[in-house]
């Protein structure tokens, strides 16, 4: 087969759909830039933020929340699942599309569905085990099933014929060399060259556990001679820091780019959403986790193998204190060799390639059908 002359891409509602959906985008236009790019969206999606600033079409369609368990009734029964499968239909047809790939989201299932009535090819993309519950739709339809890491495979049996591929990542991160921007980006947040960072973000809305547990050690912290870059996240309230700490301790609301944050840091505290593993590893970035603990665990099981290989450490959400910080932190960011063997490990456990073989796999189930 010849290049991919249109391509729509389905994810949204969150960055985990949709921070890979823009890195595989970017991929295929890097490869060709005359290919034809649509996305799909809902209009209350967070991808209505993202993607249009990208440069790339976004097409809003109906979309509706889906139950949690899957079953064909689904198909036959809501008028708004038809509705939407017909509005992603009109698109598929408009752009004569070759190939529908989908990174999970409500808006997925109406192009999964669109798809194959028309018979376009069907790739899905799955970060998480359990897979979401539309891409557990969509698989219904398609064998062509990618996934980030290599443990799901072996931990869902819907998954157990996946191609791990990885994670697509934004070069921005992918080509990151942490040593070479260290400088730089500690600069640009006002820290000091010669003290180790901690850099501290809980996700795009943040962790409120995280966010009091380190505001709390602050001074030890900073006593300690440990600088702190903190992402208190959109929707926290603002932590409370003493304001006159010897080193520096750095609050912003949110970080839009994070190659600043992973370049200036030496040790990473965050919860353990498939996006950040994904990214920390890739760039051998030494990473604490806290995965969030009202959900069905996903977070723990994206992160427990970079800590079995040696890339990082797990704490549960419950356990993180001021008092844990200090007995835990301080030590590891004095320890300059266990911090280097742990970023070898999780950078042996990570990869920078995931669009590329992505987009490989897609080449596959364009031509195969």
């Amino acid at each position: 087969m010849g290049p991919l002359r249109s391509v729509v891409l389905a994810g949204g509602g969150t960055g985990g759909h949709i921070y890979p959906l823009l890195a595989f985008a970017d991929c295929l236009r890097r490869h060709d830039p005359s290919v034809r790019i649509t996305c799909l969206g809902t209009p209350k999606g967070l991808e209505n933020e993202l993607i249009p600033p990208h440069g790339y079409d976004l097409r809003q369609i109906p979309a509706f929340q889906l139950p949690r368990s899957i079953n064909m009734a689904l198909l036959r029964t809501p008028d708004r699942m038809l509705s939407s499968s017909r509005a992603a239909g009109k698109v598929l047809d408009e752009v004569r599309a070759d190939v529908v790939v989908g990174f999970g989201g409500y808006v997925s299932v109406p192009g999964y569905l669109a798809a194959w009535r028309r018979e376009v090819p069907i790739v899905i993309h799955e970060v998480n085990v359990p897979p979401g519950v539309a891409n557990r739709m969509g698989m219904r339809f398609t064998k062509h099933v990618a996934v980030g890491f290599p443990h799901q495979p072996k931990q869902a049996d819907s998954l157990k014929d996946a191609r791990v591929v990885g994670v697509p990542l934004r070069t921005s991160i992918s080509h990151l060399d942490r040593r070479t921007a260290s400088a730089a980006a500690r600069a640009h947040f006002g820290l000091r060259p010669d003290l180790p960072v901690l850099f501290v973000s809980g996700g795009s809305q943040g962790a409120r556990s995280i966010n009091l547990a380190v505001a709390g050690a602050a001074k030890e912290l900073s006593r300690a001679g440990v600088q702190v870059l903190h992402v208190i996240g959109a929707r926290n309230e603002p932590v409370s820091v003493p304001n006159d700490l010897p080193v520096p301790y750095v609050t912003v609301p949110y970080l839009s780019e994070m190659e600043l944050g992973y370049a200036a840091a030496d040790l990473m505290l965050s919860r353990g959403g498939a996006m950040t593993v994904a990214e920390v590893c890739a760039i051998g970035l030494p990473t604490i986790y806290v995965p969030y603990p009202y959900s069905n665990q996903e977070q723990s099981r994206n992160a427990q193998p970079v800590v079995d290989a040696g890339g990082g450490l797990l704490v549960e959400d419950g356990e993180m204190t001021p008092a844990w910080v200090e007995r835990t932190i301080i030590p590891l960011l004095r320890d300059p060799h266990r911090l280097a063997a742990m970023g070898h490990a999780a950078a042996g456990y990570g990869r920078r390639d995931g669009d590329e073989a992505l987009l490989d796999f897609v080449y596959e189930a364009a031509t195969h059908g």
